[in-house]
């Protein structure tokens, strides 16, 4: 894969499959609540690709599609481009009805919230375009004064998220019962805790876990940034409409290394890695209140799809049958209304 930007870490198809692993626990059901099909210079993935990785072992019943800026309208209106993904989006998920895997069963759409009361009618377009698939919205606020940190298809300006106009769009999710997937780095968090507490009728789904960033100004500051991102991450836990996504530790941005490895980490590395992070997520919010994500083909990079559910399912083997049972599926089906 010849990649065009450093943002992402390249996929090395050779170096994961000398590390992956059985799937543990085939059994288990599992709603995989994050993933893309991307269309990006030198990297393609949709839902063979999508399905190659998760024939690896694990029983993913249903997975979420989040919004990756693909195949967007060419013509015509600016703000209703973006509905050309939820309409190719569409097409790939009625390709697998009745599959063992239902793909993009559920769909977090982008629009331009900046639009105001105006985005209303992208809102309408994404709902009837997405024929009952589309449950979320997800308009990216990743700012950092570390330029370097944020992708620049989709860098944020600063302080997005307290934006009146923003604020406005924001408001209308509320009036087509759509959720709302946040992904913005940890230091903005505080800005998310106040959209929340704001609008507390609108579902908020943090993604990867809170965005940990421990390169470039941060890399120095590992104690500091664990300390900072577990303060936010307990506050927000307090607001009963925010729920976190447990995943997503795969990036560049994370600085955990794992594709420095002479051979792809394995899932005992990973939960090891991991345990900090999710263990304070989960502690926070219960299980009820977060849920398991892919996050492929982003995270690719770093390990194999087998290796990260295996991870996962180590890091939960102390929590009981229903609290399990909720992180893997229950906490995705209820948030995104999937009626599984």
């Amino acid at each position: 894969m010849n990649m065009s930007t450093a943002n992402y870490l390249p996929v090395r198809e050779d170096w994961l499959a000398a590390g992956s692993e059985t799937a543990l626990e085939p059994e288990l059901a599992i709603i995989d609540a994050h993933h893309h099909f991307y269309e990006r210079p030198g990297w393609t993935y949709h839902d063979q690709e999508y399905l190659a990785d998760i024939a690896s072992g694990h029983r993913i019943v249903a997975s979420i599609h989040m919004q990756a800026l693909t195949r967007y309208r060419t013509e015509g209106d600016e703000g209703l481009k973006p509905i050309g993904e939820t309409e190719y989006v569409r097409r790939l998920a009625e390709r697998h009805v009745g599959a063992a895997t239902q793909v993009a069963h559920g769909m977090v759409s982008y629009a331009d919230l900046r639009l105001g009361s105006e985005v209303g009618r992208v809102l309408q377009a994404h709902v009837d375009a997405g024929g009952g698939r589309v449950k979320g919205i997800r308009h990216l606020a990743t700012w950092d004064a570390d330029s370097s940190l944020a992708n620049p298809l989709s860098a944020a300006p600063p302080g997005l998220l307290l934006d009146r106009r923003y604020r406005e769009g924001y408001a209308q999710l509320a009036k087509f019962g759509l959720s709302y997937d946040a992904w913005l780095f940890f230091p903005q968090l505080p800005d998310l805790m106040a959209l929340a507490r704001a609008y507390p009728e609108i579902p908020v789904v943090i993604d990867h876990c809170g965005g940990v960033v421990r390169i470039g100004a941060y890399a120095g500051r590992r104690d500091q940034v664990y300390s900072t991102w577990r303060k936010h991450i307990l506050e927000l836990s307090r607001l009963p409409n925010v729920y976190i996504k447990l995943g997503g530790l795969g990036m560049r941005i994370n600085g955990f290394g794992f594709d420095q490895l002479s051979a792809s980490p394995s899932s005992t590395v990973l939960a090891e890695t991991w345990k900090p992070w999710i263990e304070t997520c989960i502690a926070a919010f219960g299980p009820d209140r977060a849920m398991f994500e892919g996050n492929f083909p982003v995270d690719k990079g770093s390990y194999s799809y087998v290796n990260c559910w295996n991870a996962f399912k180590q890091l939960t083997r102390d929590l009981s049958v229903g609290e399990r049972h909720a992180l893997f599926f229950g906490t995705a089906n209820q948030v995104y209304r999937l009626g599984l």
